[in-house]
């Protein structure tokens, strides 16, 4: 969900930076230390580097404005390669990436909103030969397999929330509301990187451009739950929002995906569950927070899983860890089961906010040794 996340910047957010090392390809040499520097502000982002070599870039970023910014690096059709949100005033984050030859653009978006102030980037010559270890290859193949699963899972599951809008249902359209959702949550790295679809199906009112139509999941649940009306708009939303995961649906087999795009996506759906899950703000309407915040850790997970041989081969303690805090993660989620909701968890308006903390806590525990998995992958 790439709508504005402003009000709260957790220590998700800003954990400790992906260390820069040099792996089967070759590094970026954009200042001595092997990094490009971006300087991001409130109206201007300065890189230290305008070409570099194929193979393995990092961005050593510092925030130096007064709103969170985003950061990503894009094809020329703005797809995204890789990005990192939420970094906030006056932090630093570093962003590894896997890059061809080609011309880019590094993107800075004060706010998290808009084009964003953009400086180009040439990437000339080819890859390092590649040695990269075949379990990786192996890796990307299974968790594209994966991705585009869950989208087709999903298809069947939102025509049932459209079937039960247009019938004019509104119980039978809340509870398909959640389930819905699942394969979108899991995956959501994914279908931002093509950065037209996620706009257009999973904004929220808040993360509305200047003269953006208000269209997907959270403005058909605001009709739902607040509202609770449904009527000739909602149903043509319903209708929008089948074609467009069709057409996620259908685009999932070009998403570029690399090991360390992988391993930045698991982290960015911790950031989600951070950012909009924990704080209630995602799923304001129907409070079905608890659902999406599990689908964005299982996503998270079976990157993790898919990368963990090679991860481990390399740095057994971190993978010890991520062992470990998964594990208590998914034990504290497990505490809010219930059998009595069609998503499986009781409604978020009921955790209190000690318990929001304990989540919020396990969040950040998984959240800092994951922010090394990209690391770990390209040694």
């Amino acid at each position: 969900m790439r709508a504005a996340r402003l009000s709260v910047v957790t220590a998700v957010a800003t954990a400790a930076a992906l260390t820069a090392v040099t792996g089967c390809t070759e590094k970026s040499k954009g200042d001595g230390d092997g990094a490009i520097k971006v300087t991001a502000a409130d109206s201007k982002c300065d890189t230290s580097a305008k070409s570099i070599p194929a193979g393995q870039v990092t961005l050593s970023i510092q925030n130096t404005g007064s709103q969170a910014t985003e950061v990503e690096i894009l094809f020329p059709d703005d797809r995204i390669v890789s990005e990192k949100e939420n970094i906030g005033p006056g932090t630093k984050y570093t962003l590894t990436a896997e890059v061809k030859a080609g011309d880019y653009e590094i993107a800075c978006r004060p706010g998290m909103k808009g084009h964003g102030v953009r400086q180009k980037l040439t990437v000339t010559g080819a890859s390092a030969a590649a040695k990269r270890d075949p379990r990786l290859d192996k890796a990307v193949a299974a968790y594209r397999e994966y991705a585009q699963e869950q989208a087709d899972a999903t298809i069947p599951k939102v025509e049932v929330f459209a079937k039960a809008i247009k019938a004019g249902d509104l119980k039978a359209a809340q509870n398909a509301y959640a389930p819905s959702r699942v394969g979108w949550e899991r995956t959501e790295p994914i279908a931002e990187s093509f950065g037209d679809i996620d706009p257009k199906t999973d904004t929220r009112a808040d993360g509305l451009e200047k003269g953006q139509k208000w269209t997907g999941w959270h403005a058909l649940e605001k009709a739902l739950w607040q509202d609770k009306k449904i009527g000739a708009d909602q149903k043509a939303l319903a209708d929008q929002l089948v074609t467009d995961l069709k057409d996620w649906q259908e685009r999932i087999g070009k998403a570029e995906i690399t090991p360390t795009s992988m391993a930045n996506g698991a982290k960015e759906l911790l950031d989600e569950v951070a950012t909009g899950k924990v704080t209630g703000e995602e799923d304001r309407y129907s409070h079905t927070d608890l659902s999406d915040f599990k689908a964005n850790v299982e996503g998270a997970q079976q990157a993790y899983e898919l990368l963990k041989p090679v991860a481990q081969q390399n740095d057994k303690a971190l993978t010890a860890e991520l062992d470990k805090r998964f594990a208590a993660l998914d034990t504290t989620l497990d505490k809010y089961r219930s059998a009595k909701t069609s998503d499986g968890f009781v409604s978020y308006d009921t955790v209190t906010e000690a318990q929001r903390k304990e989540l919020s806590d396990a969040v950040n525990a998984l959240a800092e040794p994951l922010s090394k998995l990209a690391a770990a992958v390209v040694k």
